[in-house]
């Protein structure tokens, strides 16, 4: 396993357990000797479920089963492996068998099973092996196993990763938790590499996917390692509905305002474990873009700048080459005015009128530039669009962990 993320927390925060959730997991043998890469969470009858999921046109076959298992909207059970990815008719068989074997351990319909994949592509786990540690872990979960579940789903993770928060619902206090796996190939138009929310809220299954779907926009679709896509991002946001309060009909309810936020903070949390163990990452990067035409077009600006190679290896070499910066707003496709364009790093404006800023000192700037938490501002001088992402810089570890991938 690689050496652990200098941005990596302390350790793994003390999750709380929410009621109609329990977890297990188990070494299957799938591709890392002496590690687990199998989890289970086991979820209360009648939980509703929401995800999101990659748009790359390769979609492994985990995500077609849980995009068709989102239209009843129902789950007993999520069942994660890593090592391998499966894709292609073998993985529909082993999703098919995977699906089966946990429904007859819990006594549910095979479409109540949701089912996520990680690790190298196209190579498929052995079925078998998942298929027998099923009903194992169906009896042996443990309503506060997080830790333990988040390990099962790493791949070149360097630390596991969670996140909660309480909220209320009217009077009512709620719980949220997840956990979530990412490293590289990050860069998801949709959500993250896996990620896994779990509430104990009555929320039916409609109006948590458009909590989900809105809220994905500003947290996992806002991050990037490495501008890549992968086959298997998926986001399920699964509520028990072993809370008692009010009942909830929409998502604009306003007894759902703390909800929301509290939400909104455990996905941005895990957005941000993900990008801070970046492979060979360094050093975390928050990109805010001010004064485009649209939200959605700050949002493509600040991408275009988080995924440059050459921005990201300016900020490895702790370099605040801000030109690298003007050329990635120009590549965007997106308006911006070159005379009114400013820019700042760590708080200093460095650029403004399409040139330095008269009398620019860039100590201050270059000192920023060591630290491990950079900032860049960018305003496109156009309208009044704003949004933020965040990135990690690009160094030679990347590299090497993505050349050994297989090996």
């Amino acid at each position: 396993m690689p050496e652990r993320s200098p941005l990596a927390p302390d350790r793994f925060p003390d999750m709380p357990a929410v009621a109609g959730v329990g977890f297990a997991a188990t070494a299957c043998g799938i591709r890392y000797k002496g590690r687990t890469d199998l989890m289970m969470a086991v979820l209360a009858p009648g939980t509703s479920m929401a995800g999101v999921f990659t748009r790359s046109s390769m979609a492994s076959a985990p995500v077609d089963w849980c995009r068709a298992g989102l239209r009843k909207g129902r789950a007993r059970a999520v069942v994660v492996n890593s090592g391998n990815s499966f894709t292609g008719k073998k993985g529909v068989e082993t999703v098919k068998r995977t699906a089966a074997a946990a429904a007859k351990a819990l006594g549910c319909k095979p479409g109540e099973v949701f089912i996520a994949s990680t690790g190298v592509i196209g190579e498929p786990p052995p079925a078998d092996k998942i298929v027998a540690a099923l009903a194992p872990l169906a009896a042996g979960t443990r309503p506060r196993g997080w830790s333990e579940a988040a390990a099962a789903i790493m791949t070149t993770d360097t630390f596991p990763k969670g996140a909660a928060a309480t909220a209320k619902i009217g009077k009512t206090e709620v719980t949220i938790a997840g956990i979530a796996k990412g490293s590289g190939m990050v860069a998801p138009d949709m959500a993250t590499m896996l990620a896994f929310v779990f509430t104990d809220a009555a929320i039916p299954a409609k109006v948590l996917q458009s909590l989900l779907t809105d809220i994905n926009k500003r947290t996992f679709n806002a991050i990037t390692v490495d501008g890549d896509q992968s086959t298997s991002d998926t986001v399920l946001l699964a509520a028990t509905g072993q809370a008692q309060h009010k009942k909830i009909a929409r998502a604009s309810d306003p007894a759902l305002k703390d909800f929301k936020a509290k939400l909104e903070a455990v996905m941005r949390d895990l957005a941000h474990q993900i990008v801070k163990d970046g492979e060979g990452a360094r050093k975390f990067v928050t990109l805010t873009v001010t004064g485009a035409a649209s939200d959605k077009a700050a949002h493509a600006i600040g991408m275009a700048i988080a995924n440059s190679p050459l921005v990201k290896t300016a900020i490895a070499g702790e370099d605040a080459n801000w030109g690298r910066i003007v050329m990635a707003v120009g590549k965007s496709g997106e308006r911006a005015n070159r005379d009114k364009l400013k820019i700042r790093i760590g708080g200093v404006l460095v650029a403004a009128k399409g040139a330095v800023v008269p009398g620019y000192d860039e100590a201050p700037v270059a000192a920023h530039m060591k630290t491990a938490g950079i900032r860049i501002e960018v305003d496109a001088g156009i309208g009044k669009g704003k949004a933020t992402v965040w990135t990690c810089d690009l160094t030679h570890d990347y590299i090497t962990i993505n050349a050994g991938y297989r090996s």
